[in-house]
């Protein structure tokens, strides 16, 4: 495999540590094409001036945060600006003590795009809209302007712009510190550009600090973050991009809230911007939410707990356990098949075999036997998870390739390994009957 050694690096790091890496993706997506499918329609419509609102259901350890880091990747592909959180007791979609604005901060920190994939990227895309700006009138009027009038010039279409979004929430307040940041950099201001650049992610604390930094009696606060990011989502279209996708993880963690009021605000947030989404009151913008079956089924605690969010979400007649609705607002996802398992396997022995320069021990018939162990312990069909499975083969990797004596079959077949053997030998007799070699 052609592959970097530094990703390589990274992806085995973060695969053994349980967490998704957010690089290197494609070199261990395997399966969910369906989903994959269904999402990037949604990318679609949302780039046509849409929006559209997904939830990803599935166990621990099942693949959500993956989908969510491959559609990521897309996306920035799609010249998207993609921003993403993880929601934890600090970081909410409500709260009274700074959380929501907590997570507007990490959404906003997070902001990427196809040449800044990392995050940070907001001092980058203001500077290329207002580089933009100023190629536009070039090519309107040529390169002889004298300064006075080019600086006139950008000056009267960076309004334009500001004005187009005056209709919006907040979109007065958000034009006018368009427009100082354009200043500051027009006159190599670097406090005032840096104080634009702290009010944009939410790190004012009260309005007497923005007064006296920038003029204006107005911040970003718990109650009215999702505006900013809805003005947030209009702007970046007009600075040349193709709308925005908001990425939300561990939904679980309004879940844990032991307040009932609390929750209840938190889901209270979601219908708004589930309804905004659906009746089109957002533009150019796009929401996936990542949450377990319990956290959205539970009907004392989970989102199924707000009867408003229960009725628009629940599954119709129709879908059962082998059939899904891709295009309804909840993505379920199933199990990897034993096969696609095979296949992704391969893929990190040889991603393993480049990192630490040697040529790939394990054979074919080794894969194999590792799967069918893995599958074969008690309760595996419901419970075992991709994450336990790329933990162990990650970990039978490293012991062979720090013991080259080992004995691939012996150490597959030992107690380590070898979690229910007639369980195993059901197993021979059936799913992996096509893999014999």
């Amino acid at each position: 495999m052609n592959i970097p050694k530094r990703i390589a690096q990274t992806l085995m790091n973060a695969l053994k540590g349980g967490v998704v890496p957010r690089i290197g993706l494609p070199y261990i997506t395997v399966g969910r094409k369906n989903e994959i499918q269904a999402l990037l329609h949604d990318v679609d419509i949302i780039a046509e001036g849409g929006s559209a609102f997904r939830f990803i259901v599935g166990k621990y350890g099942s693949g959500k945060s993956f989908l969510l880091q491959t559609i990521r990747a897309y996306c920035m592909d799609r010249n998207f600006v993609v921003v993403d959180a993880d929601l934890s007791p600090e970081r909410r979609l409500q709260g009274t003590k700074g959380q929501g604005l907590a997570t507007y901060r990490e959404l906003i920190r997070n902001m990427a795009t196809k040449t800044r994939p990392e995050g940070g990227a907001l001092p980058l895309i203001l500077d290329r809209w207002i580089s933009g700006v100023q190629n536009e009138v070039i090519a309107e009027h040529g390169t002889q302007l004298k300064t006075e009038l080019f600086d006139e010039l950008v000056l009267k279409k960076i309004h334009s712009v500001i004005e187009s979004l005056t209709e919006l929430v907040h979109g007065f307040d958000f034009g006018r510190l368009l427009a100082v940041y354009y200043m500051s950099v027009k006159n190599d201001d670097q406090e005032k550009r840096s104080a634009v650049l702290k009010w944009f992610r939410g790190e004012y604390i009260n309005k007497t600090e923005v007064k006296a930094e920038l003029g204006i009696n107005i911040c970003i606060t718990d109650d009215d973050w999702y505006d900013y990011l809805k003005l947030f989502s209009a702007f970046l279209k007009l600075a040349g991009y193709s709308g925005m996708l908001i990425l939300i993880d561990e939904l679980v963690n309004i879940y844990k809230i032991p307040n009932g009021i609390t929750r209840q605000y938190n889901y209270e947030k979601i219908l708004a911007m589930y309804n905004d989404a659906l009746q089109g009151k957002a533009q150019y913008m796009g929401f996936i939410m990542c949450a377990t079956p319990q956290c959205m089924e539970d009907k004392h605690r989970g989102v199924f707990s707000y009867e408003a969010l229960r009725s628009r979400l629940q599954a119709g007649r129709f879908a059962d356990g082998n059939t899904h609705d891709l295009l309804a607002p909840i993505i379920r996802l199933n199990p990897l098949t034993n096969e696609e398992m095979l296949i992704l396997v391969e893929k990190l022995r040889d991603i393993h075999a480049v990192l630490y320069s040697y040529a790939p021990i394990l054979s074919q018939e080794d894969l194999i036997s590792f799967i069918k162990i893995e599958y074969g312990r008690i309760g595996a069909d419901t419970s075992i998870t991709p994450r336990e499975v790329i933990r162990d083969f990650i970990e039978l990797m490293n012991i062979i390739q720090q013991n080259p004596q080992t004995n691939i079959a012996e150490l597959l077949s030992s107690q380590e390994f070898s979690y229910a053997k007639t369980q195993l030998q059901a197993t021979d007799a059936g799913d992996f009957a096509e893999f014999e070699v």
